[in-house]
């Protein structure tokens, strides 16, 4: 909302999206307004919402670090098998699959859920699969300073799966 003119910016911004799709439905040989399709312009703006949300997140938010509770600690933190969904950049086709993410603290913990959210907000962008995993590794290098750390990602594309080459069982790692 515009507090100098009072124009809802949001309601704007959903209606031209909305439209987007209409016109992708239209591009692809469909009628937007038939009954099956009427609400779907904004079903798929509502999912882009959730699917895409991590653009608004920034992943030093939710990594803070505890400096109590990591002396002495010389063991490998691992967090494995978490679940991510998200879309390729060059289909926005999903590719699925789980996470594994590794670190060597030195003076800094962090809260182990917060491993999780780091796939996740990564995840909630336009990705590849090798980007994603620089990215994670990236930002837990950079807001906890560890001795080391590794991200390991296993995915199956669905730009792979179901067109092209179609196919089923493979995954990437």
């Amino acid at each position: 909302m515009c507090d100098a003119c009072g124009d809802d910016y949001s309601a704007v911004v959903t209606e031209r999206r909305r439209e987007l799709v209409r016109g992708i439905l239209a591009e692809i040989g469909d009628d937007a307004t038939r009954e099956g399709l009427a609400e779907t312009p904004a079903r798929v703006v509502k999912a882009w919402s959730t699917w895409f949300s991590g653009y608004g997140q920034d992943p030093k938010d939710i990594l803070k670090v505890f400096a109590d509770g990591a002396e002495g600690v010389d063991e490998m933190v691992i967090e494995v098998d978490i679940p991510f969904y998200t879309h390729c950049e060059h289909h926005m086709a999903p590719f699925l699959g789980k996470a594994y993410v590794a670190y060597m603290p030195t003076n800094r913990v962090v809260g182990i859920s917060k491993l999780a959210k780091v796939v996740e907000i990564f995840a909630r962008r336009l990705q590849t699969q090798e980007t994603m995993t620089q990215q994670i590794a990236d930002a837990i290098t950079d807001s906890l300073r560890p001795a080391g750390v590794a991200v390991l990602i296993d995915a199956a594309h669905q730009c792979m799966t179901t067109r092209g080459l179609h196919h089923r069982h493979v995954t990437t790692i």
